[in-house]
């Protein structure tokens, strides 16, 4: 996983996603949401404990939260250290340490509560375009049939060679890319091109992996293996697409480069120079609490929780968002051309207003309009001319 701290993709935090069985397909079964989630709760009771003078249960309920919460992040920004990468999750990291420091578990244990829910929201967003790719890989039919020696066999996709003549029968699904040998069909290509009516295909037209096959047996010609076709294309993509960050979600590793050190340094000073002029041990009290206050919890969490509202509300209306630098790469689109009625639109096209021409007349307008529609092949589900 790659978190919001800038965990490089090779590294996961502990108890992350990877491990899981399958993908999350809500909150809770994210791991690090649970986590945040179980530090909460404690957080909460001894908010509790506090208020009713119980301060030594407060303390072992506020530590236990630091220690949950900080499970999600800790040891991967100390991983990254030890190869030398800063980024949000090691300012963070040190804030919690000056806040314990300071004698202020319970405000360290919310900083990790906090950076735990962005580190979950981010791997969240992940795994529901994992989801959508996991079902785009479904339309590879289980079997294919292939000629060999004359004979039909069932075979694996997997099992298919370039060269091999598959036979396509009605109803089936194709299972990788090919040329069609003999056969006319008309084939529903809509899970891979959004295709709303059946494509007539014949000899020497390509074929895609997951179309269907509509009245026709085919033979096809396989081009691409079931490893490199159409589909696992798409999918490698995506795949690739989610781990490159967007603006917004870089914008925190690099502020935290040199906000680390920078922080650092000034907490330093104030520490040295404060103890040379005043008391030592105020002066390092002040040290500490500009380390905590320089945490960037509102810029950890932030970025996190939009990619998710961005990728969910897409995901309910069937749109599969490759992460968030697709994302933000549609937050700067101004203007946006649609082709193909029944694609991207609803099929039912609507005349709203005839604006003739200088020199013609309104009647003439719907005349030639109306002829031209009269002999199209293009599926029309509007009104009659003339409206």
């Amino acid at each position: 996983m790659s978190d919001a701290c800038g965990c490089s993709d090779d590294e996961t935090t502990p108890g992350g996603e990877e491990a899981e069985e399958h993908e999350a397909e809500r909150l809770w079964e994210v791991s690090e949401l649970r986590f945040a989630a179980v530090a909460g709760v404690l957080l909460l009771a001894g908010l509790v404990a506090g208020s009713r003078d119980q301060s030594a249960v407060a303390t072992v309920l506020n530590w236990v939260a630091l220690l949950v919460g900080a499970w999600t992040f800790v040891p991967s920004t100390i991983r990254r250290l030890v190869k030398g990468k800063i980024g949000v999750g090691t300012l963070m990291t040190i804030a919690a340490i000056g806040a314990v420091l300071l004698g202020e578990v319970a405000e360290a244990a919310a900083l990790a509560f906090l950076f735990s829910i962005s580190e979950g929201l981010e791997e969240y967003s992940l795994a529901r375009t994992r989801r959508g790719l996991r079902a785009l890989l479904n339309l590879v039919p289980a079997t294919a049939t292939v000629l060999r020696d004359g004979a039909e066999t069932t075979v694996a996709p997997g099992e298919l060679g370039i060269g091999d003549l598959m036979v396509v029968r009605p109803g089936e699904r194709v299972a990788t890319d090919g040329i069609i040998r003999t056969g006319r069909t008309a084939l529903d290509v809509s899970a891979i091109t959004g295709e709303s009516v059946p494509v007539e295909a014949g000899p020497g037209q390509d074929v895609y992996a997951g179309s269907i096959n509509g009245s026709g047996v085919l033979e096809v010609e396989v081009t691409t293996t079931a490893q490199d076709n159409s589909l696992a294309r798409i999918v490698r993509i995506v795949e690739a697409e989610q781990s490159r960050k967007g603006e917004a979600q870089r914008l925190a590793d690099r502020i935290a480069k040199p906000l680390v050190p920078g922080v650092m340094i000034a907490a330093a000073l104030i520490a040295v120079v404060g103890s040379l002029l005043g008391d030592p041990g105020t002066w390092i009290e002040r040290a500490l609490v500009v380390l905590v206050a320089a945490s960037p919890c509102a810029l950890a969490i932030s970025v996190p929780v939009s990619v998710v509202a961005a990728v969910g509300a897409a995901s309910k209306q069937g749109v599969l968002i490759k992460g968030g630098a697709a994302v933000e790469a549609l937050g700067a689109i101004r203007g946006v051309a649609l082709d193909k009625t029944g694609t991207l639109t609803r099929n039912a096209p609507t005349v709203v207003a005839v604006v003739a021409a200088p020199g013609r007349t309104q009647e003439r307008v719907l005349q030639v309009a109306a002829a031209l529609e009269a002999r199209s092949e293009h599926p029309w589900h509007g009104p009659s001319w003339p409206p």
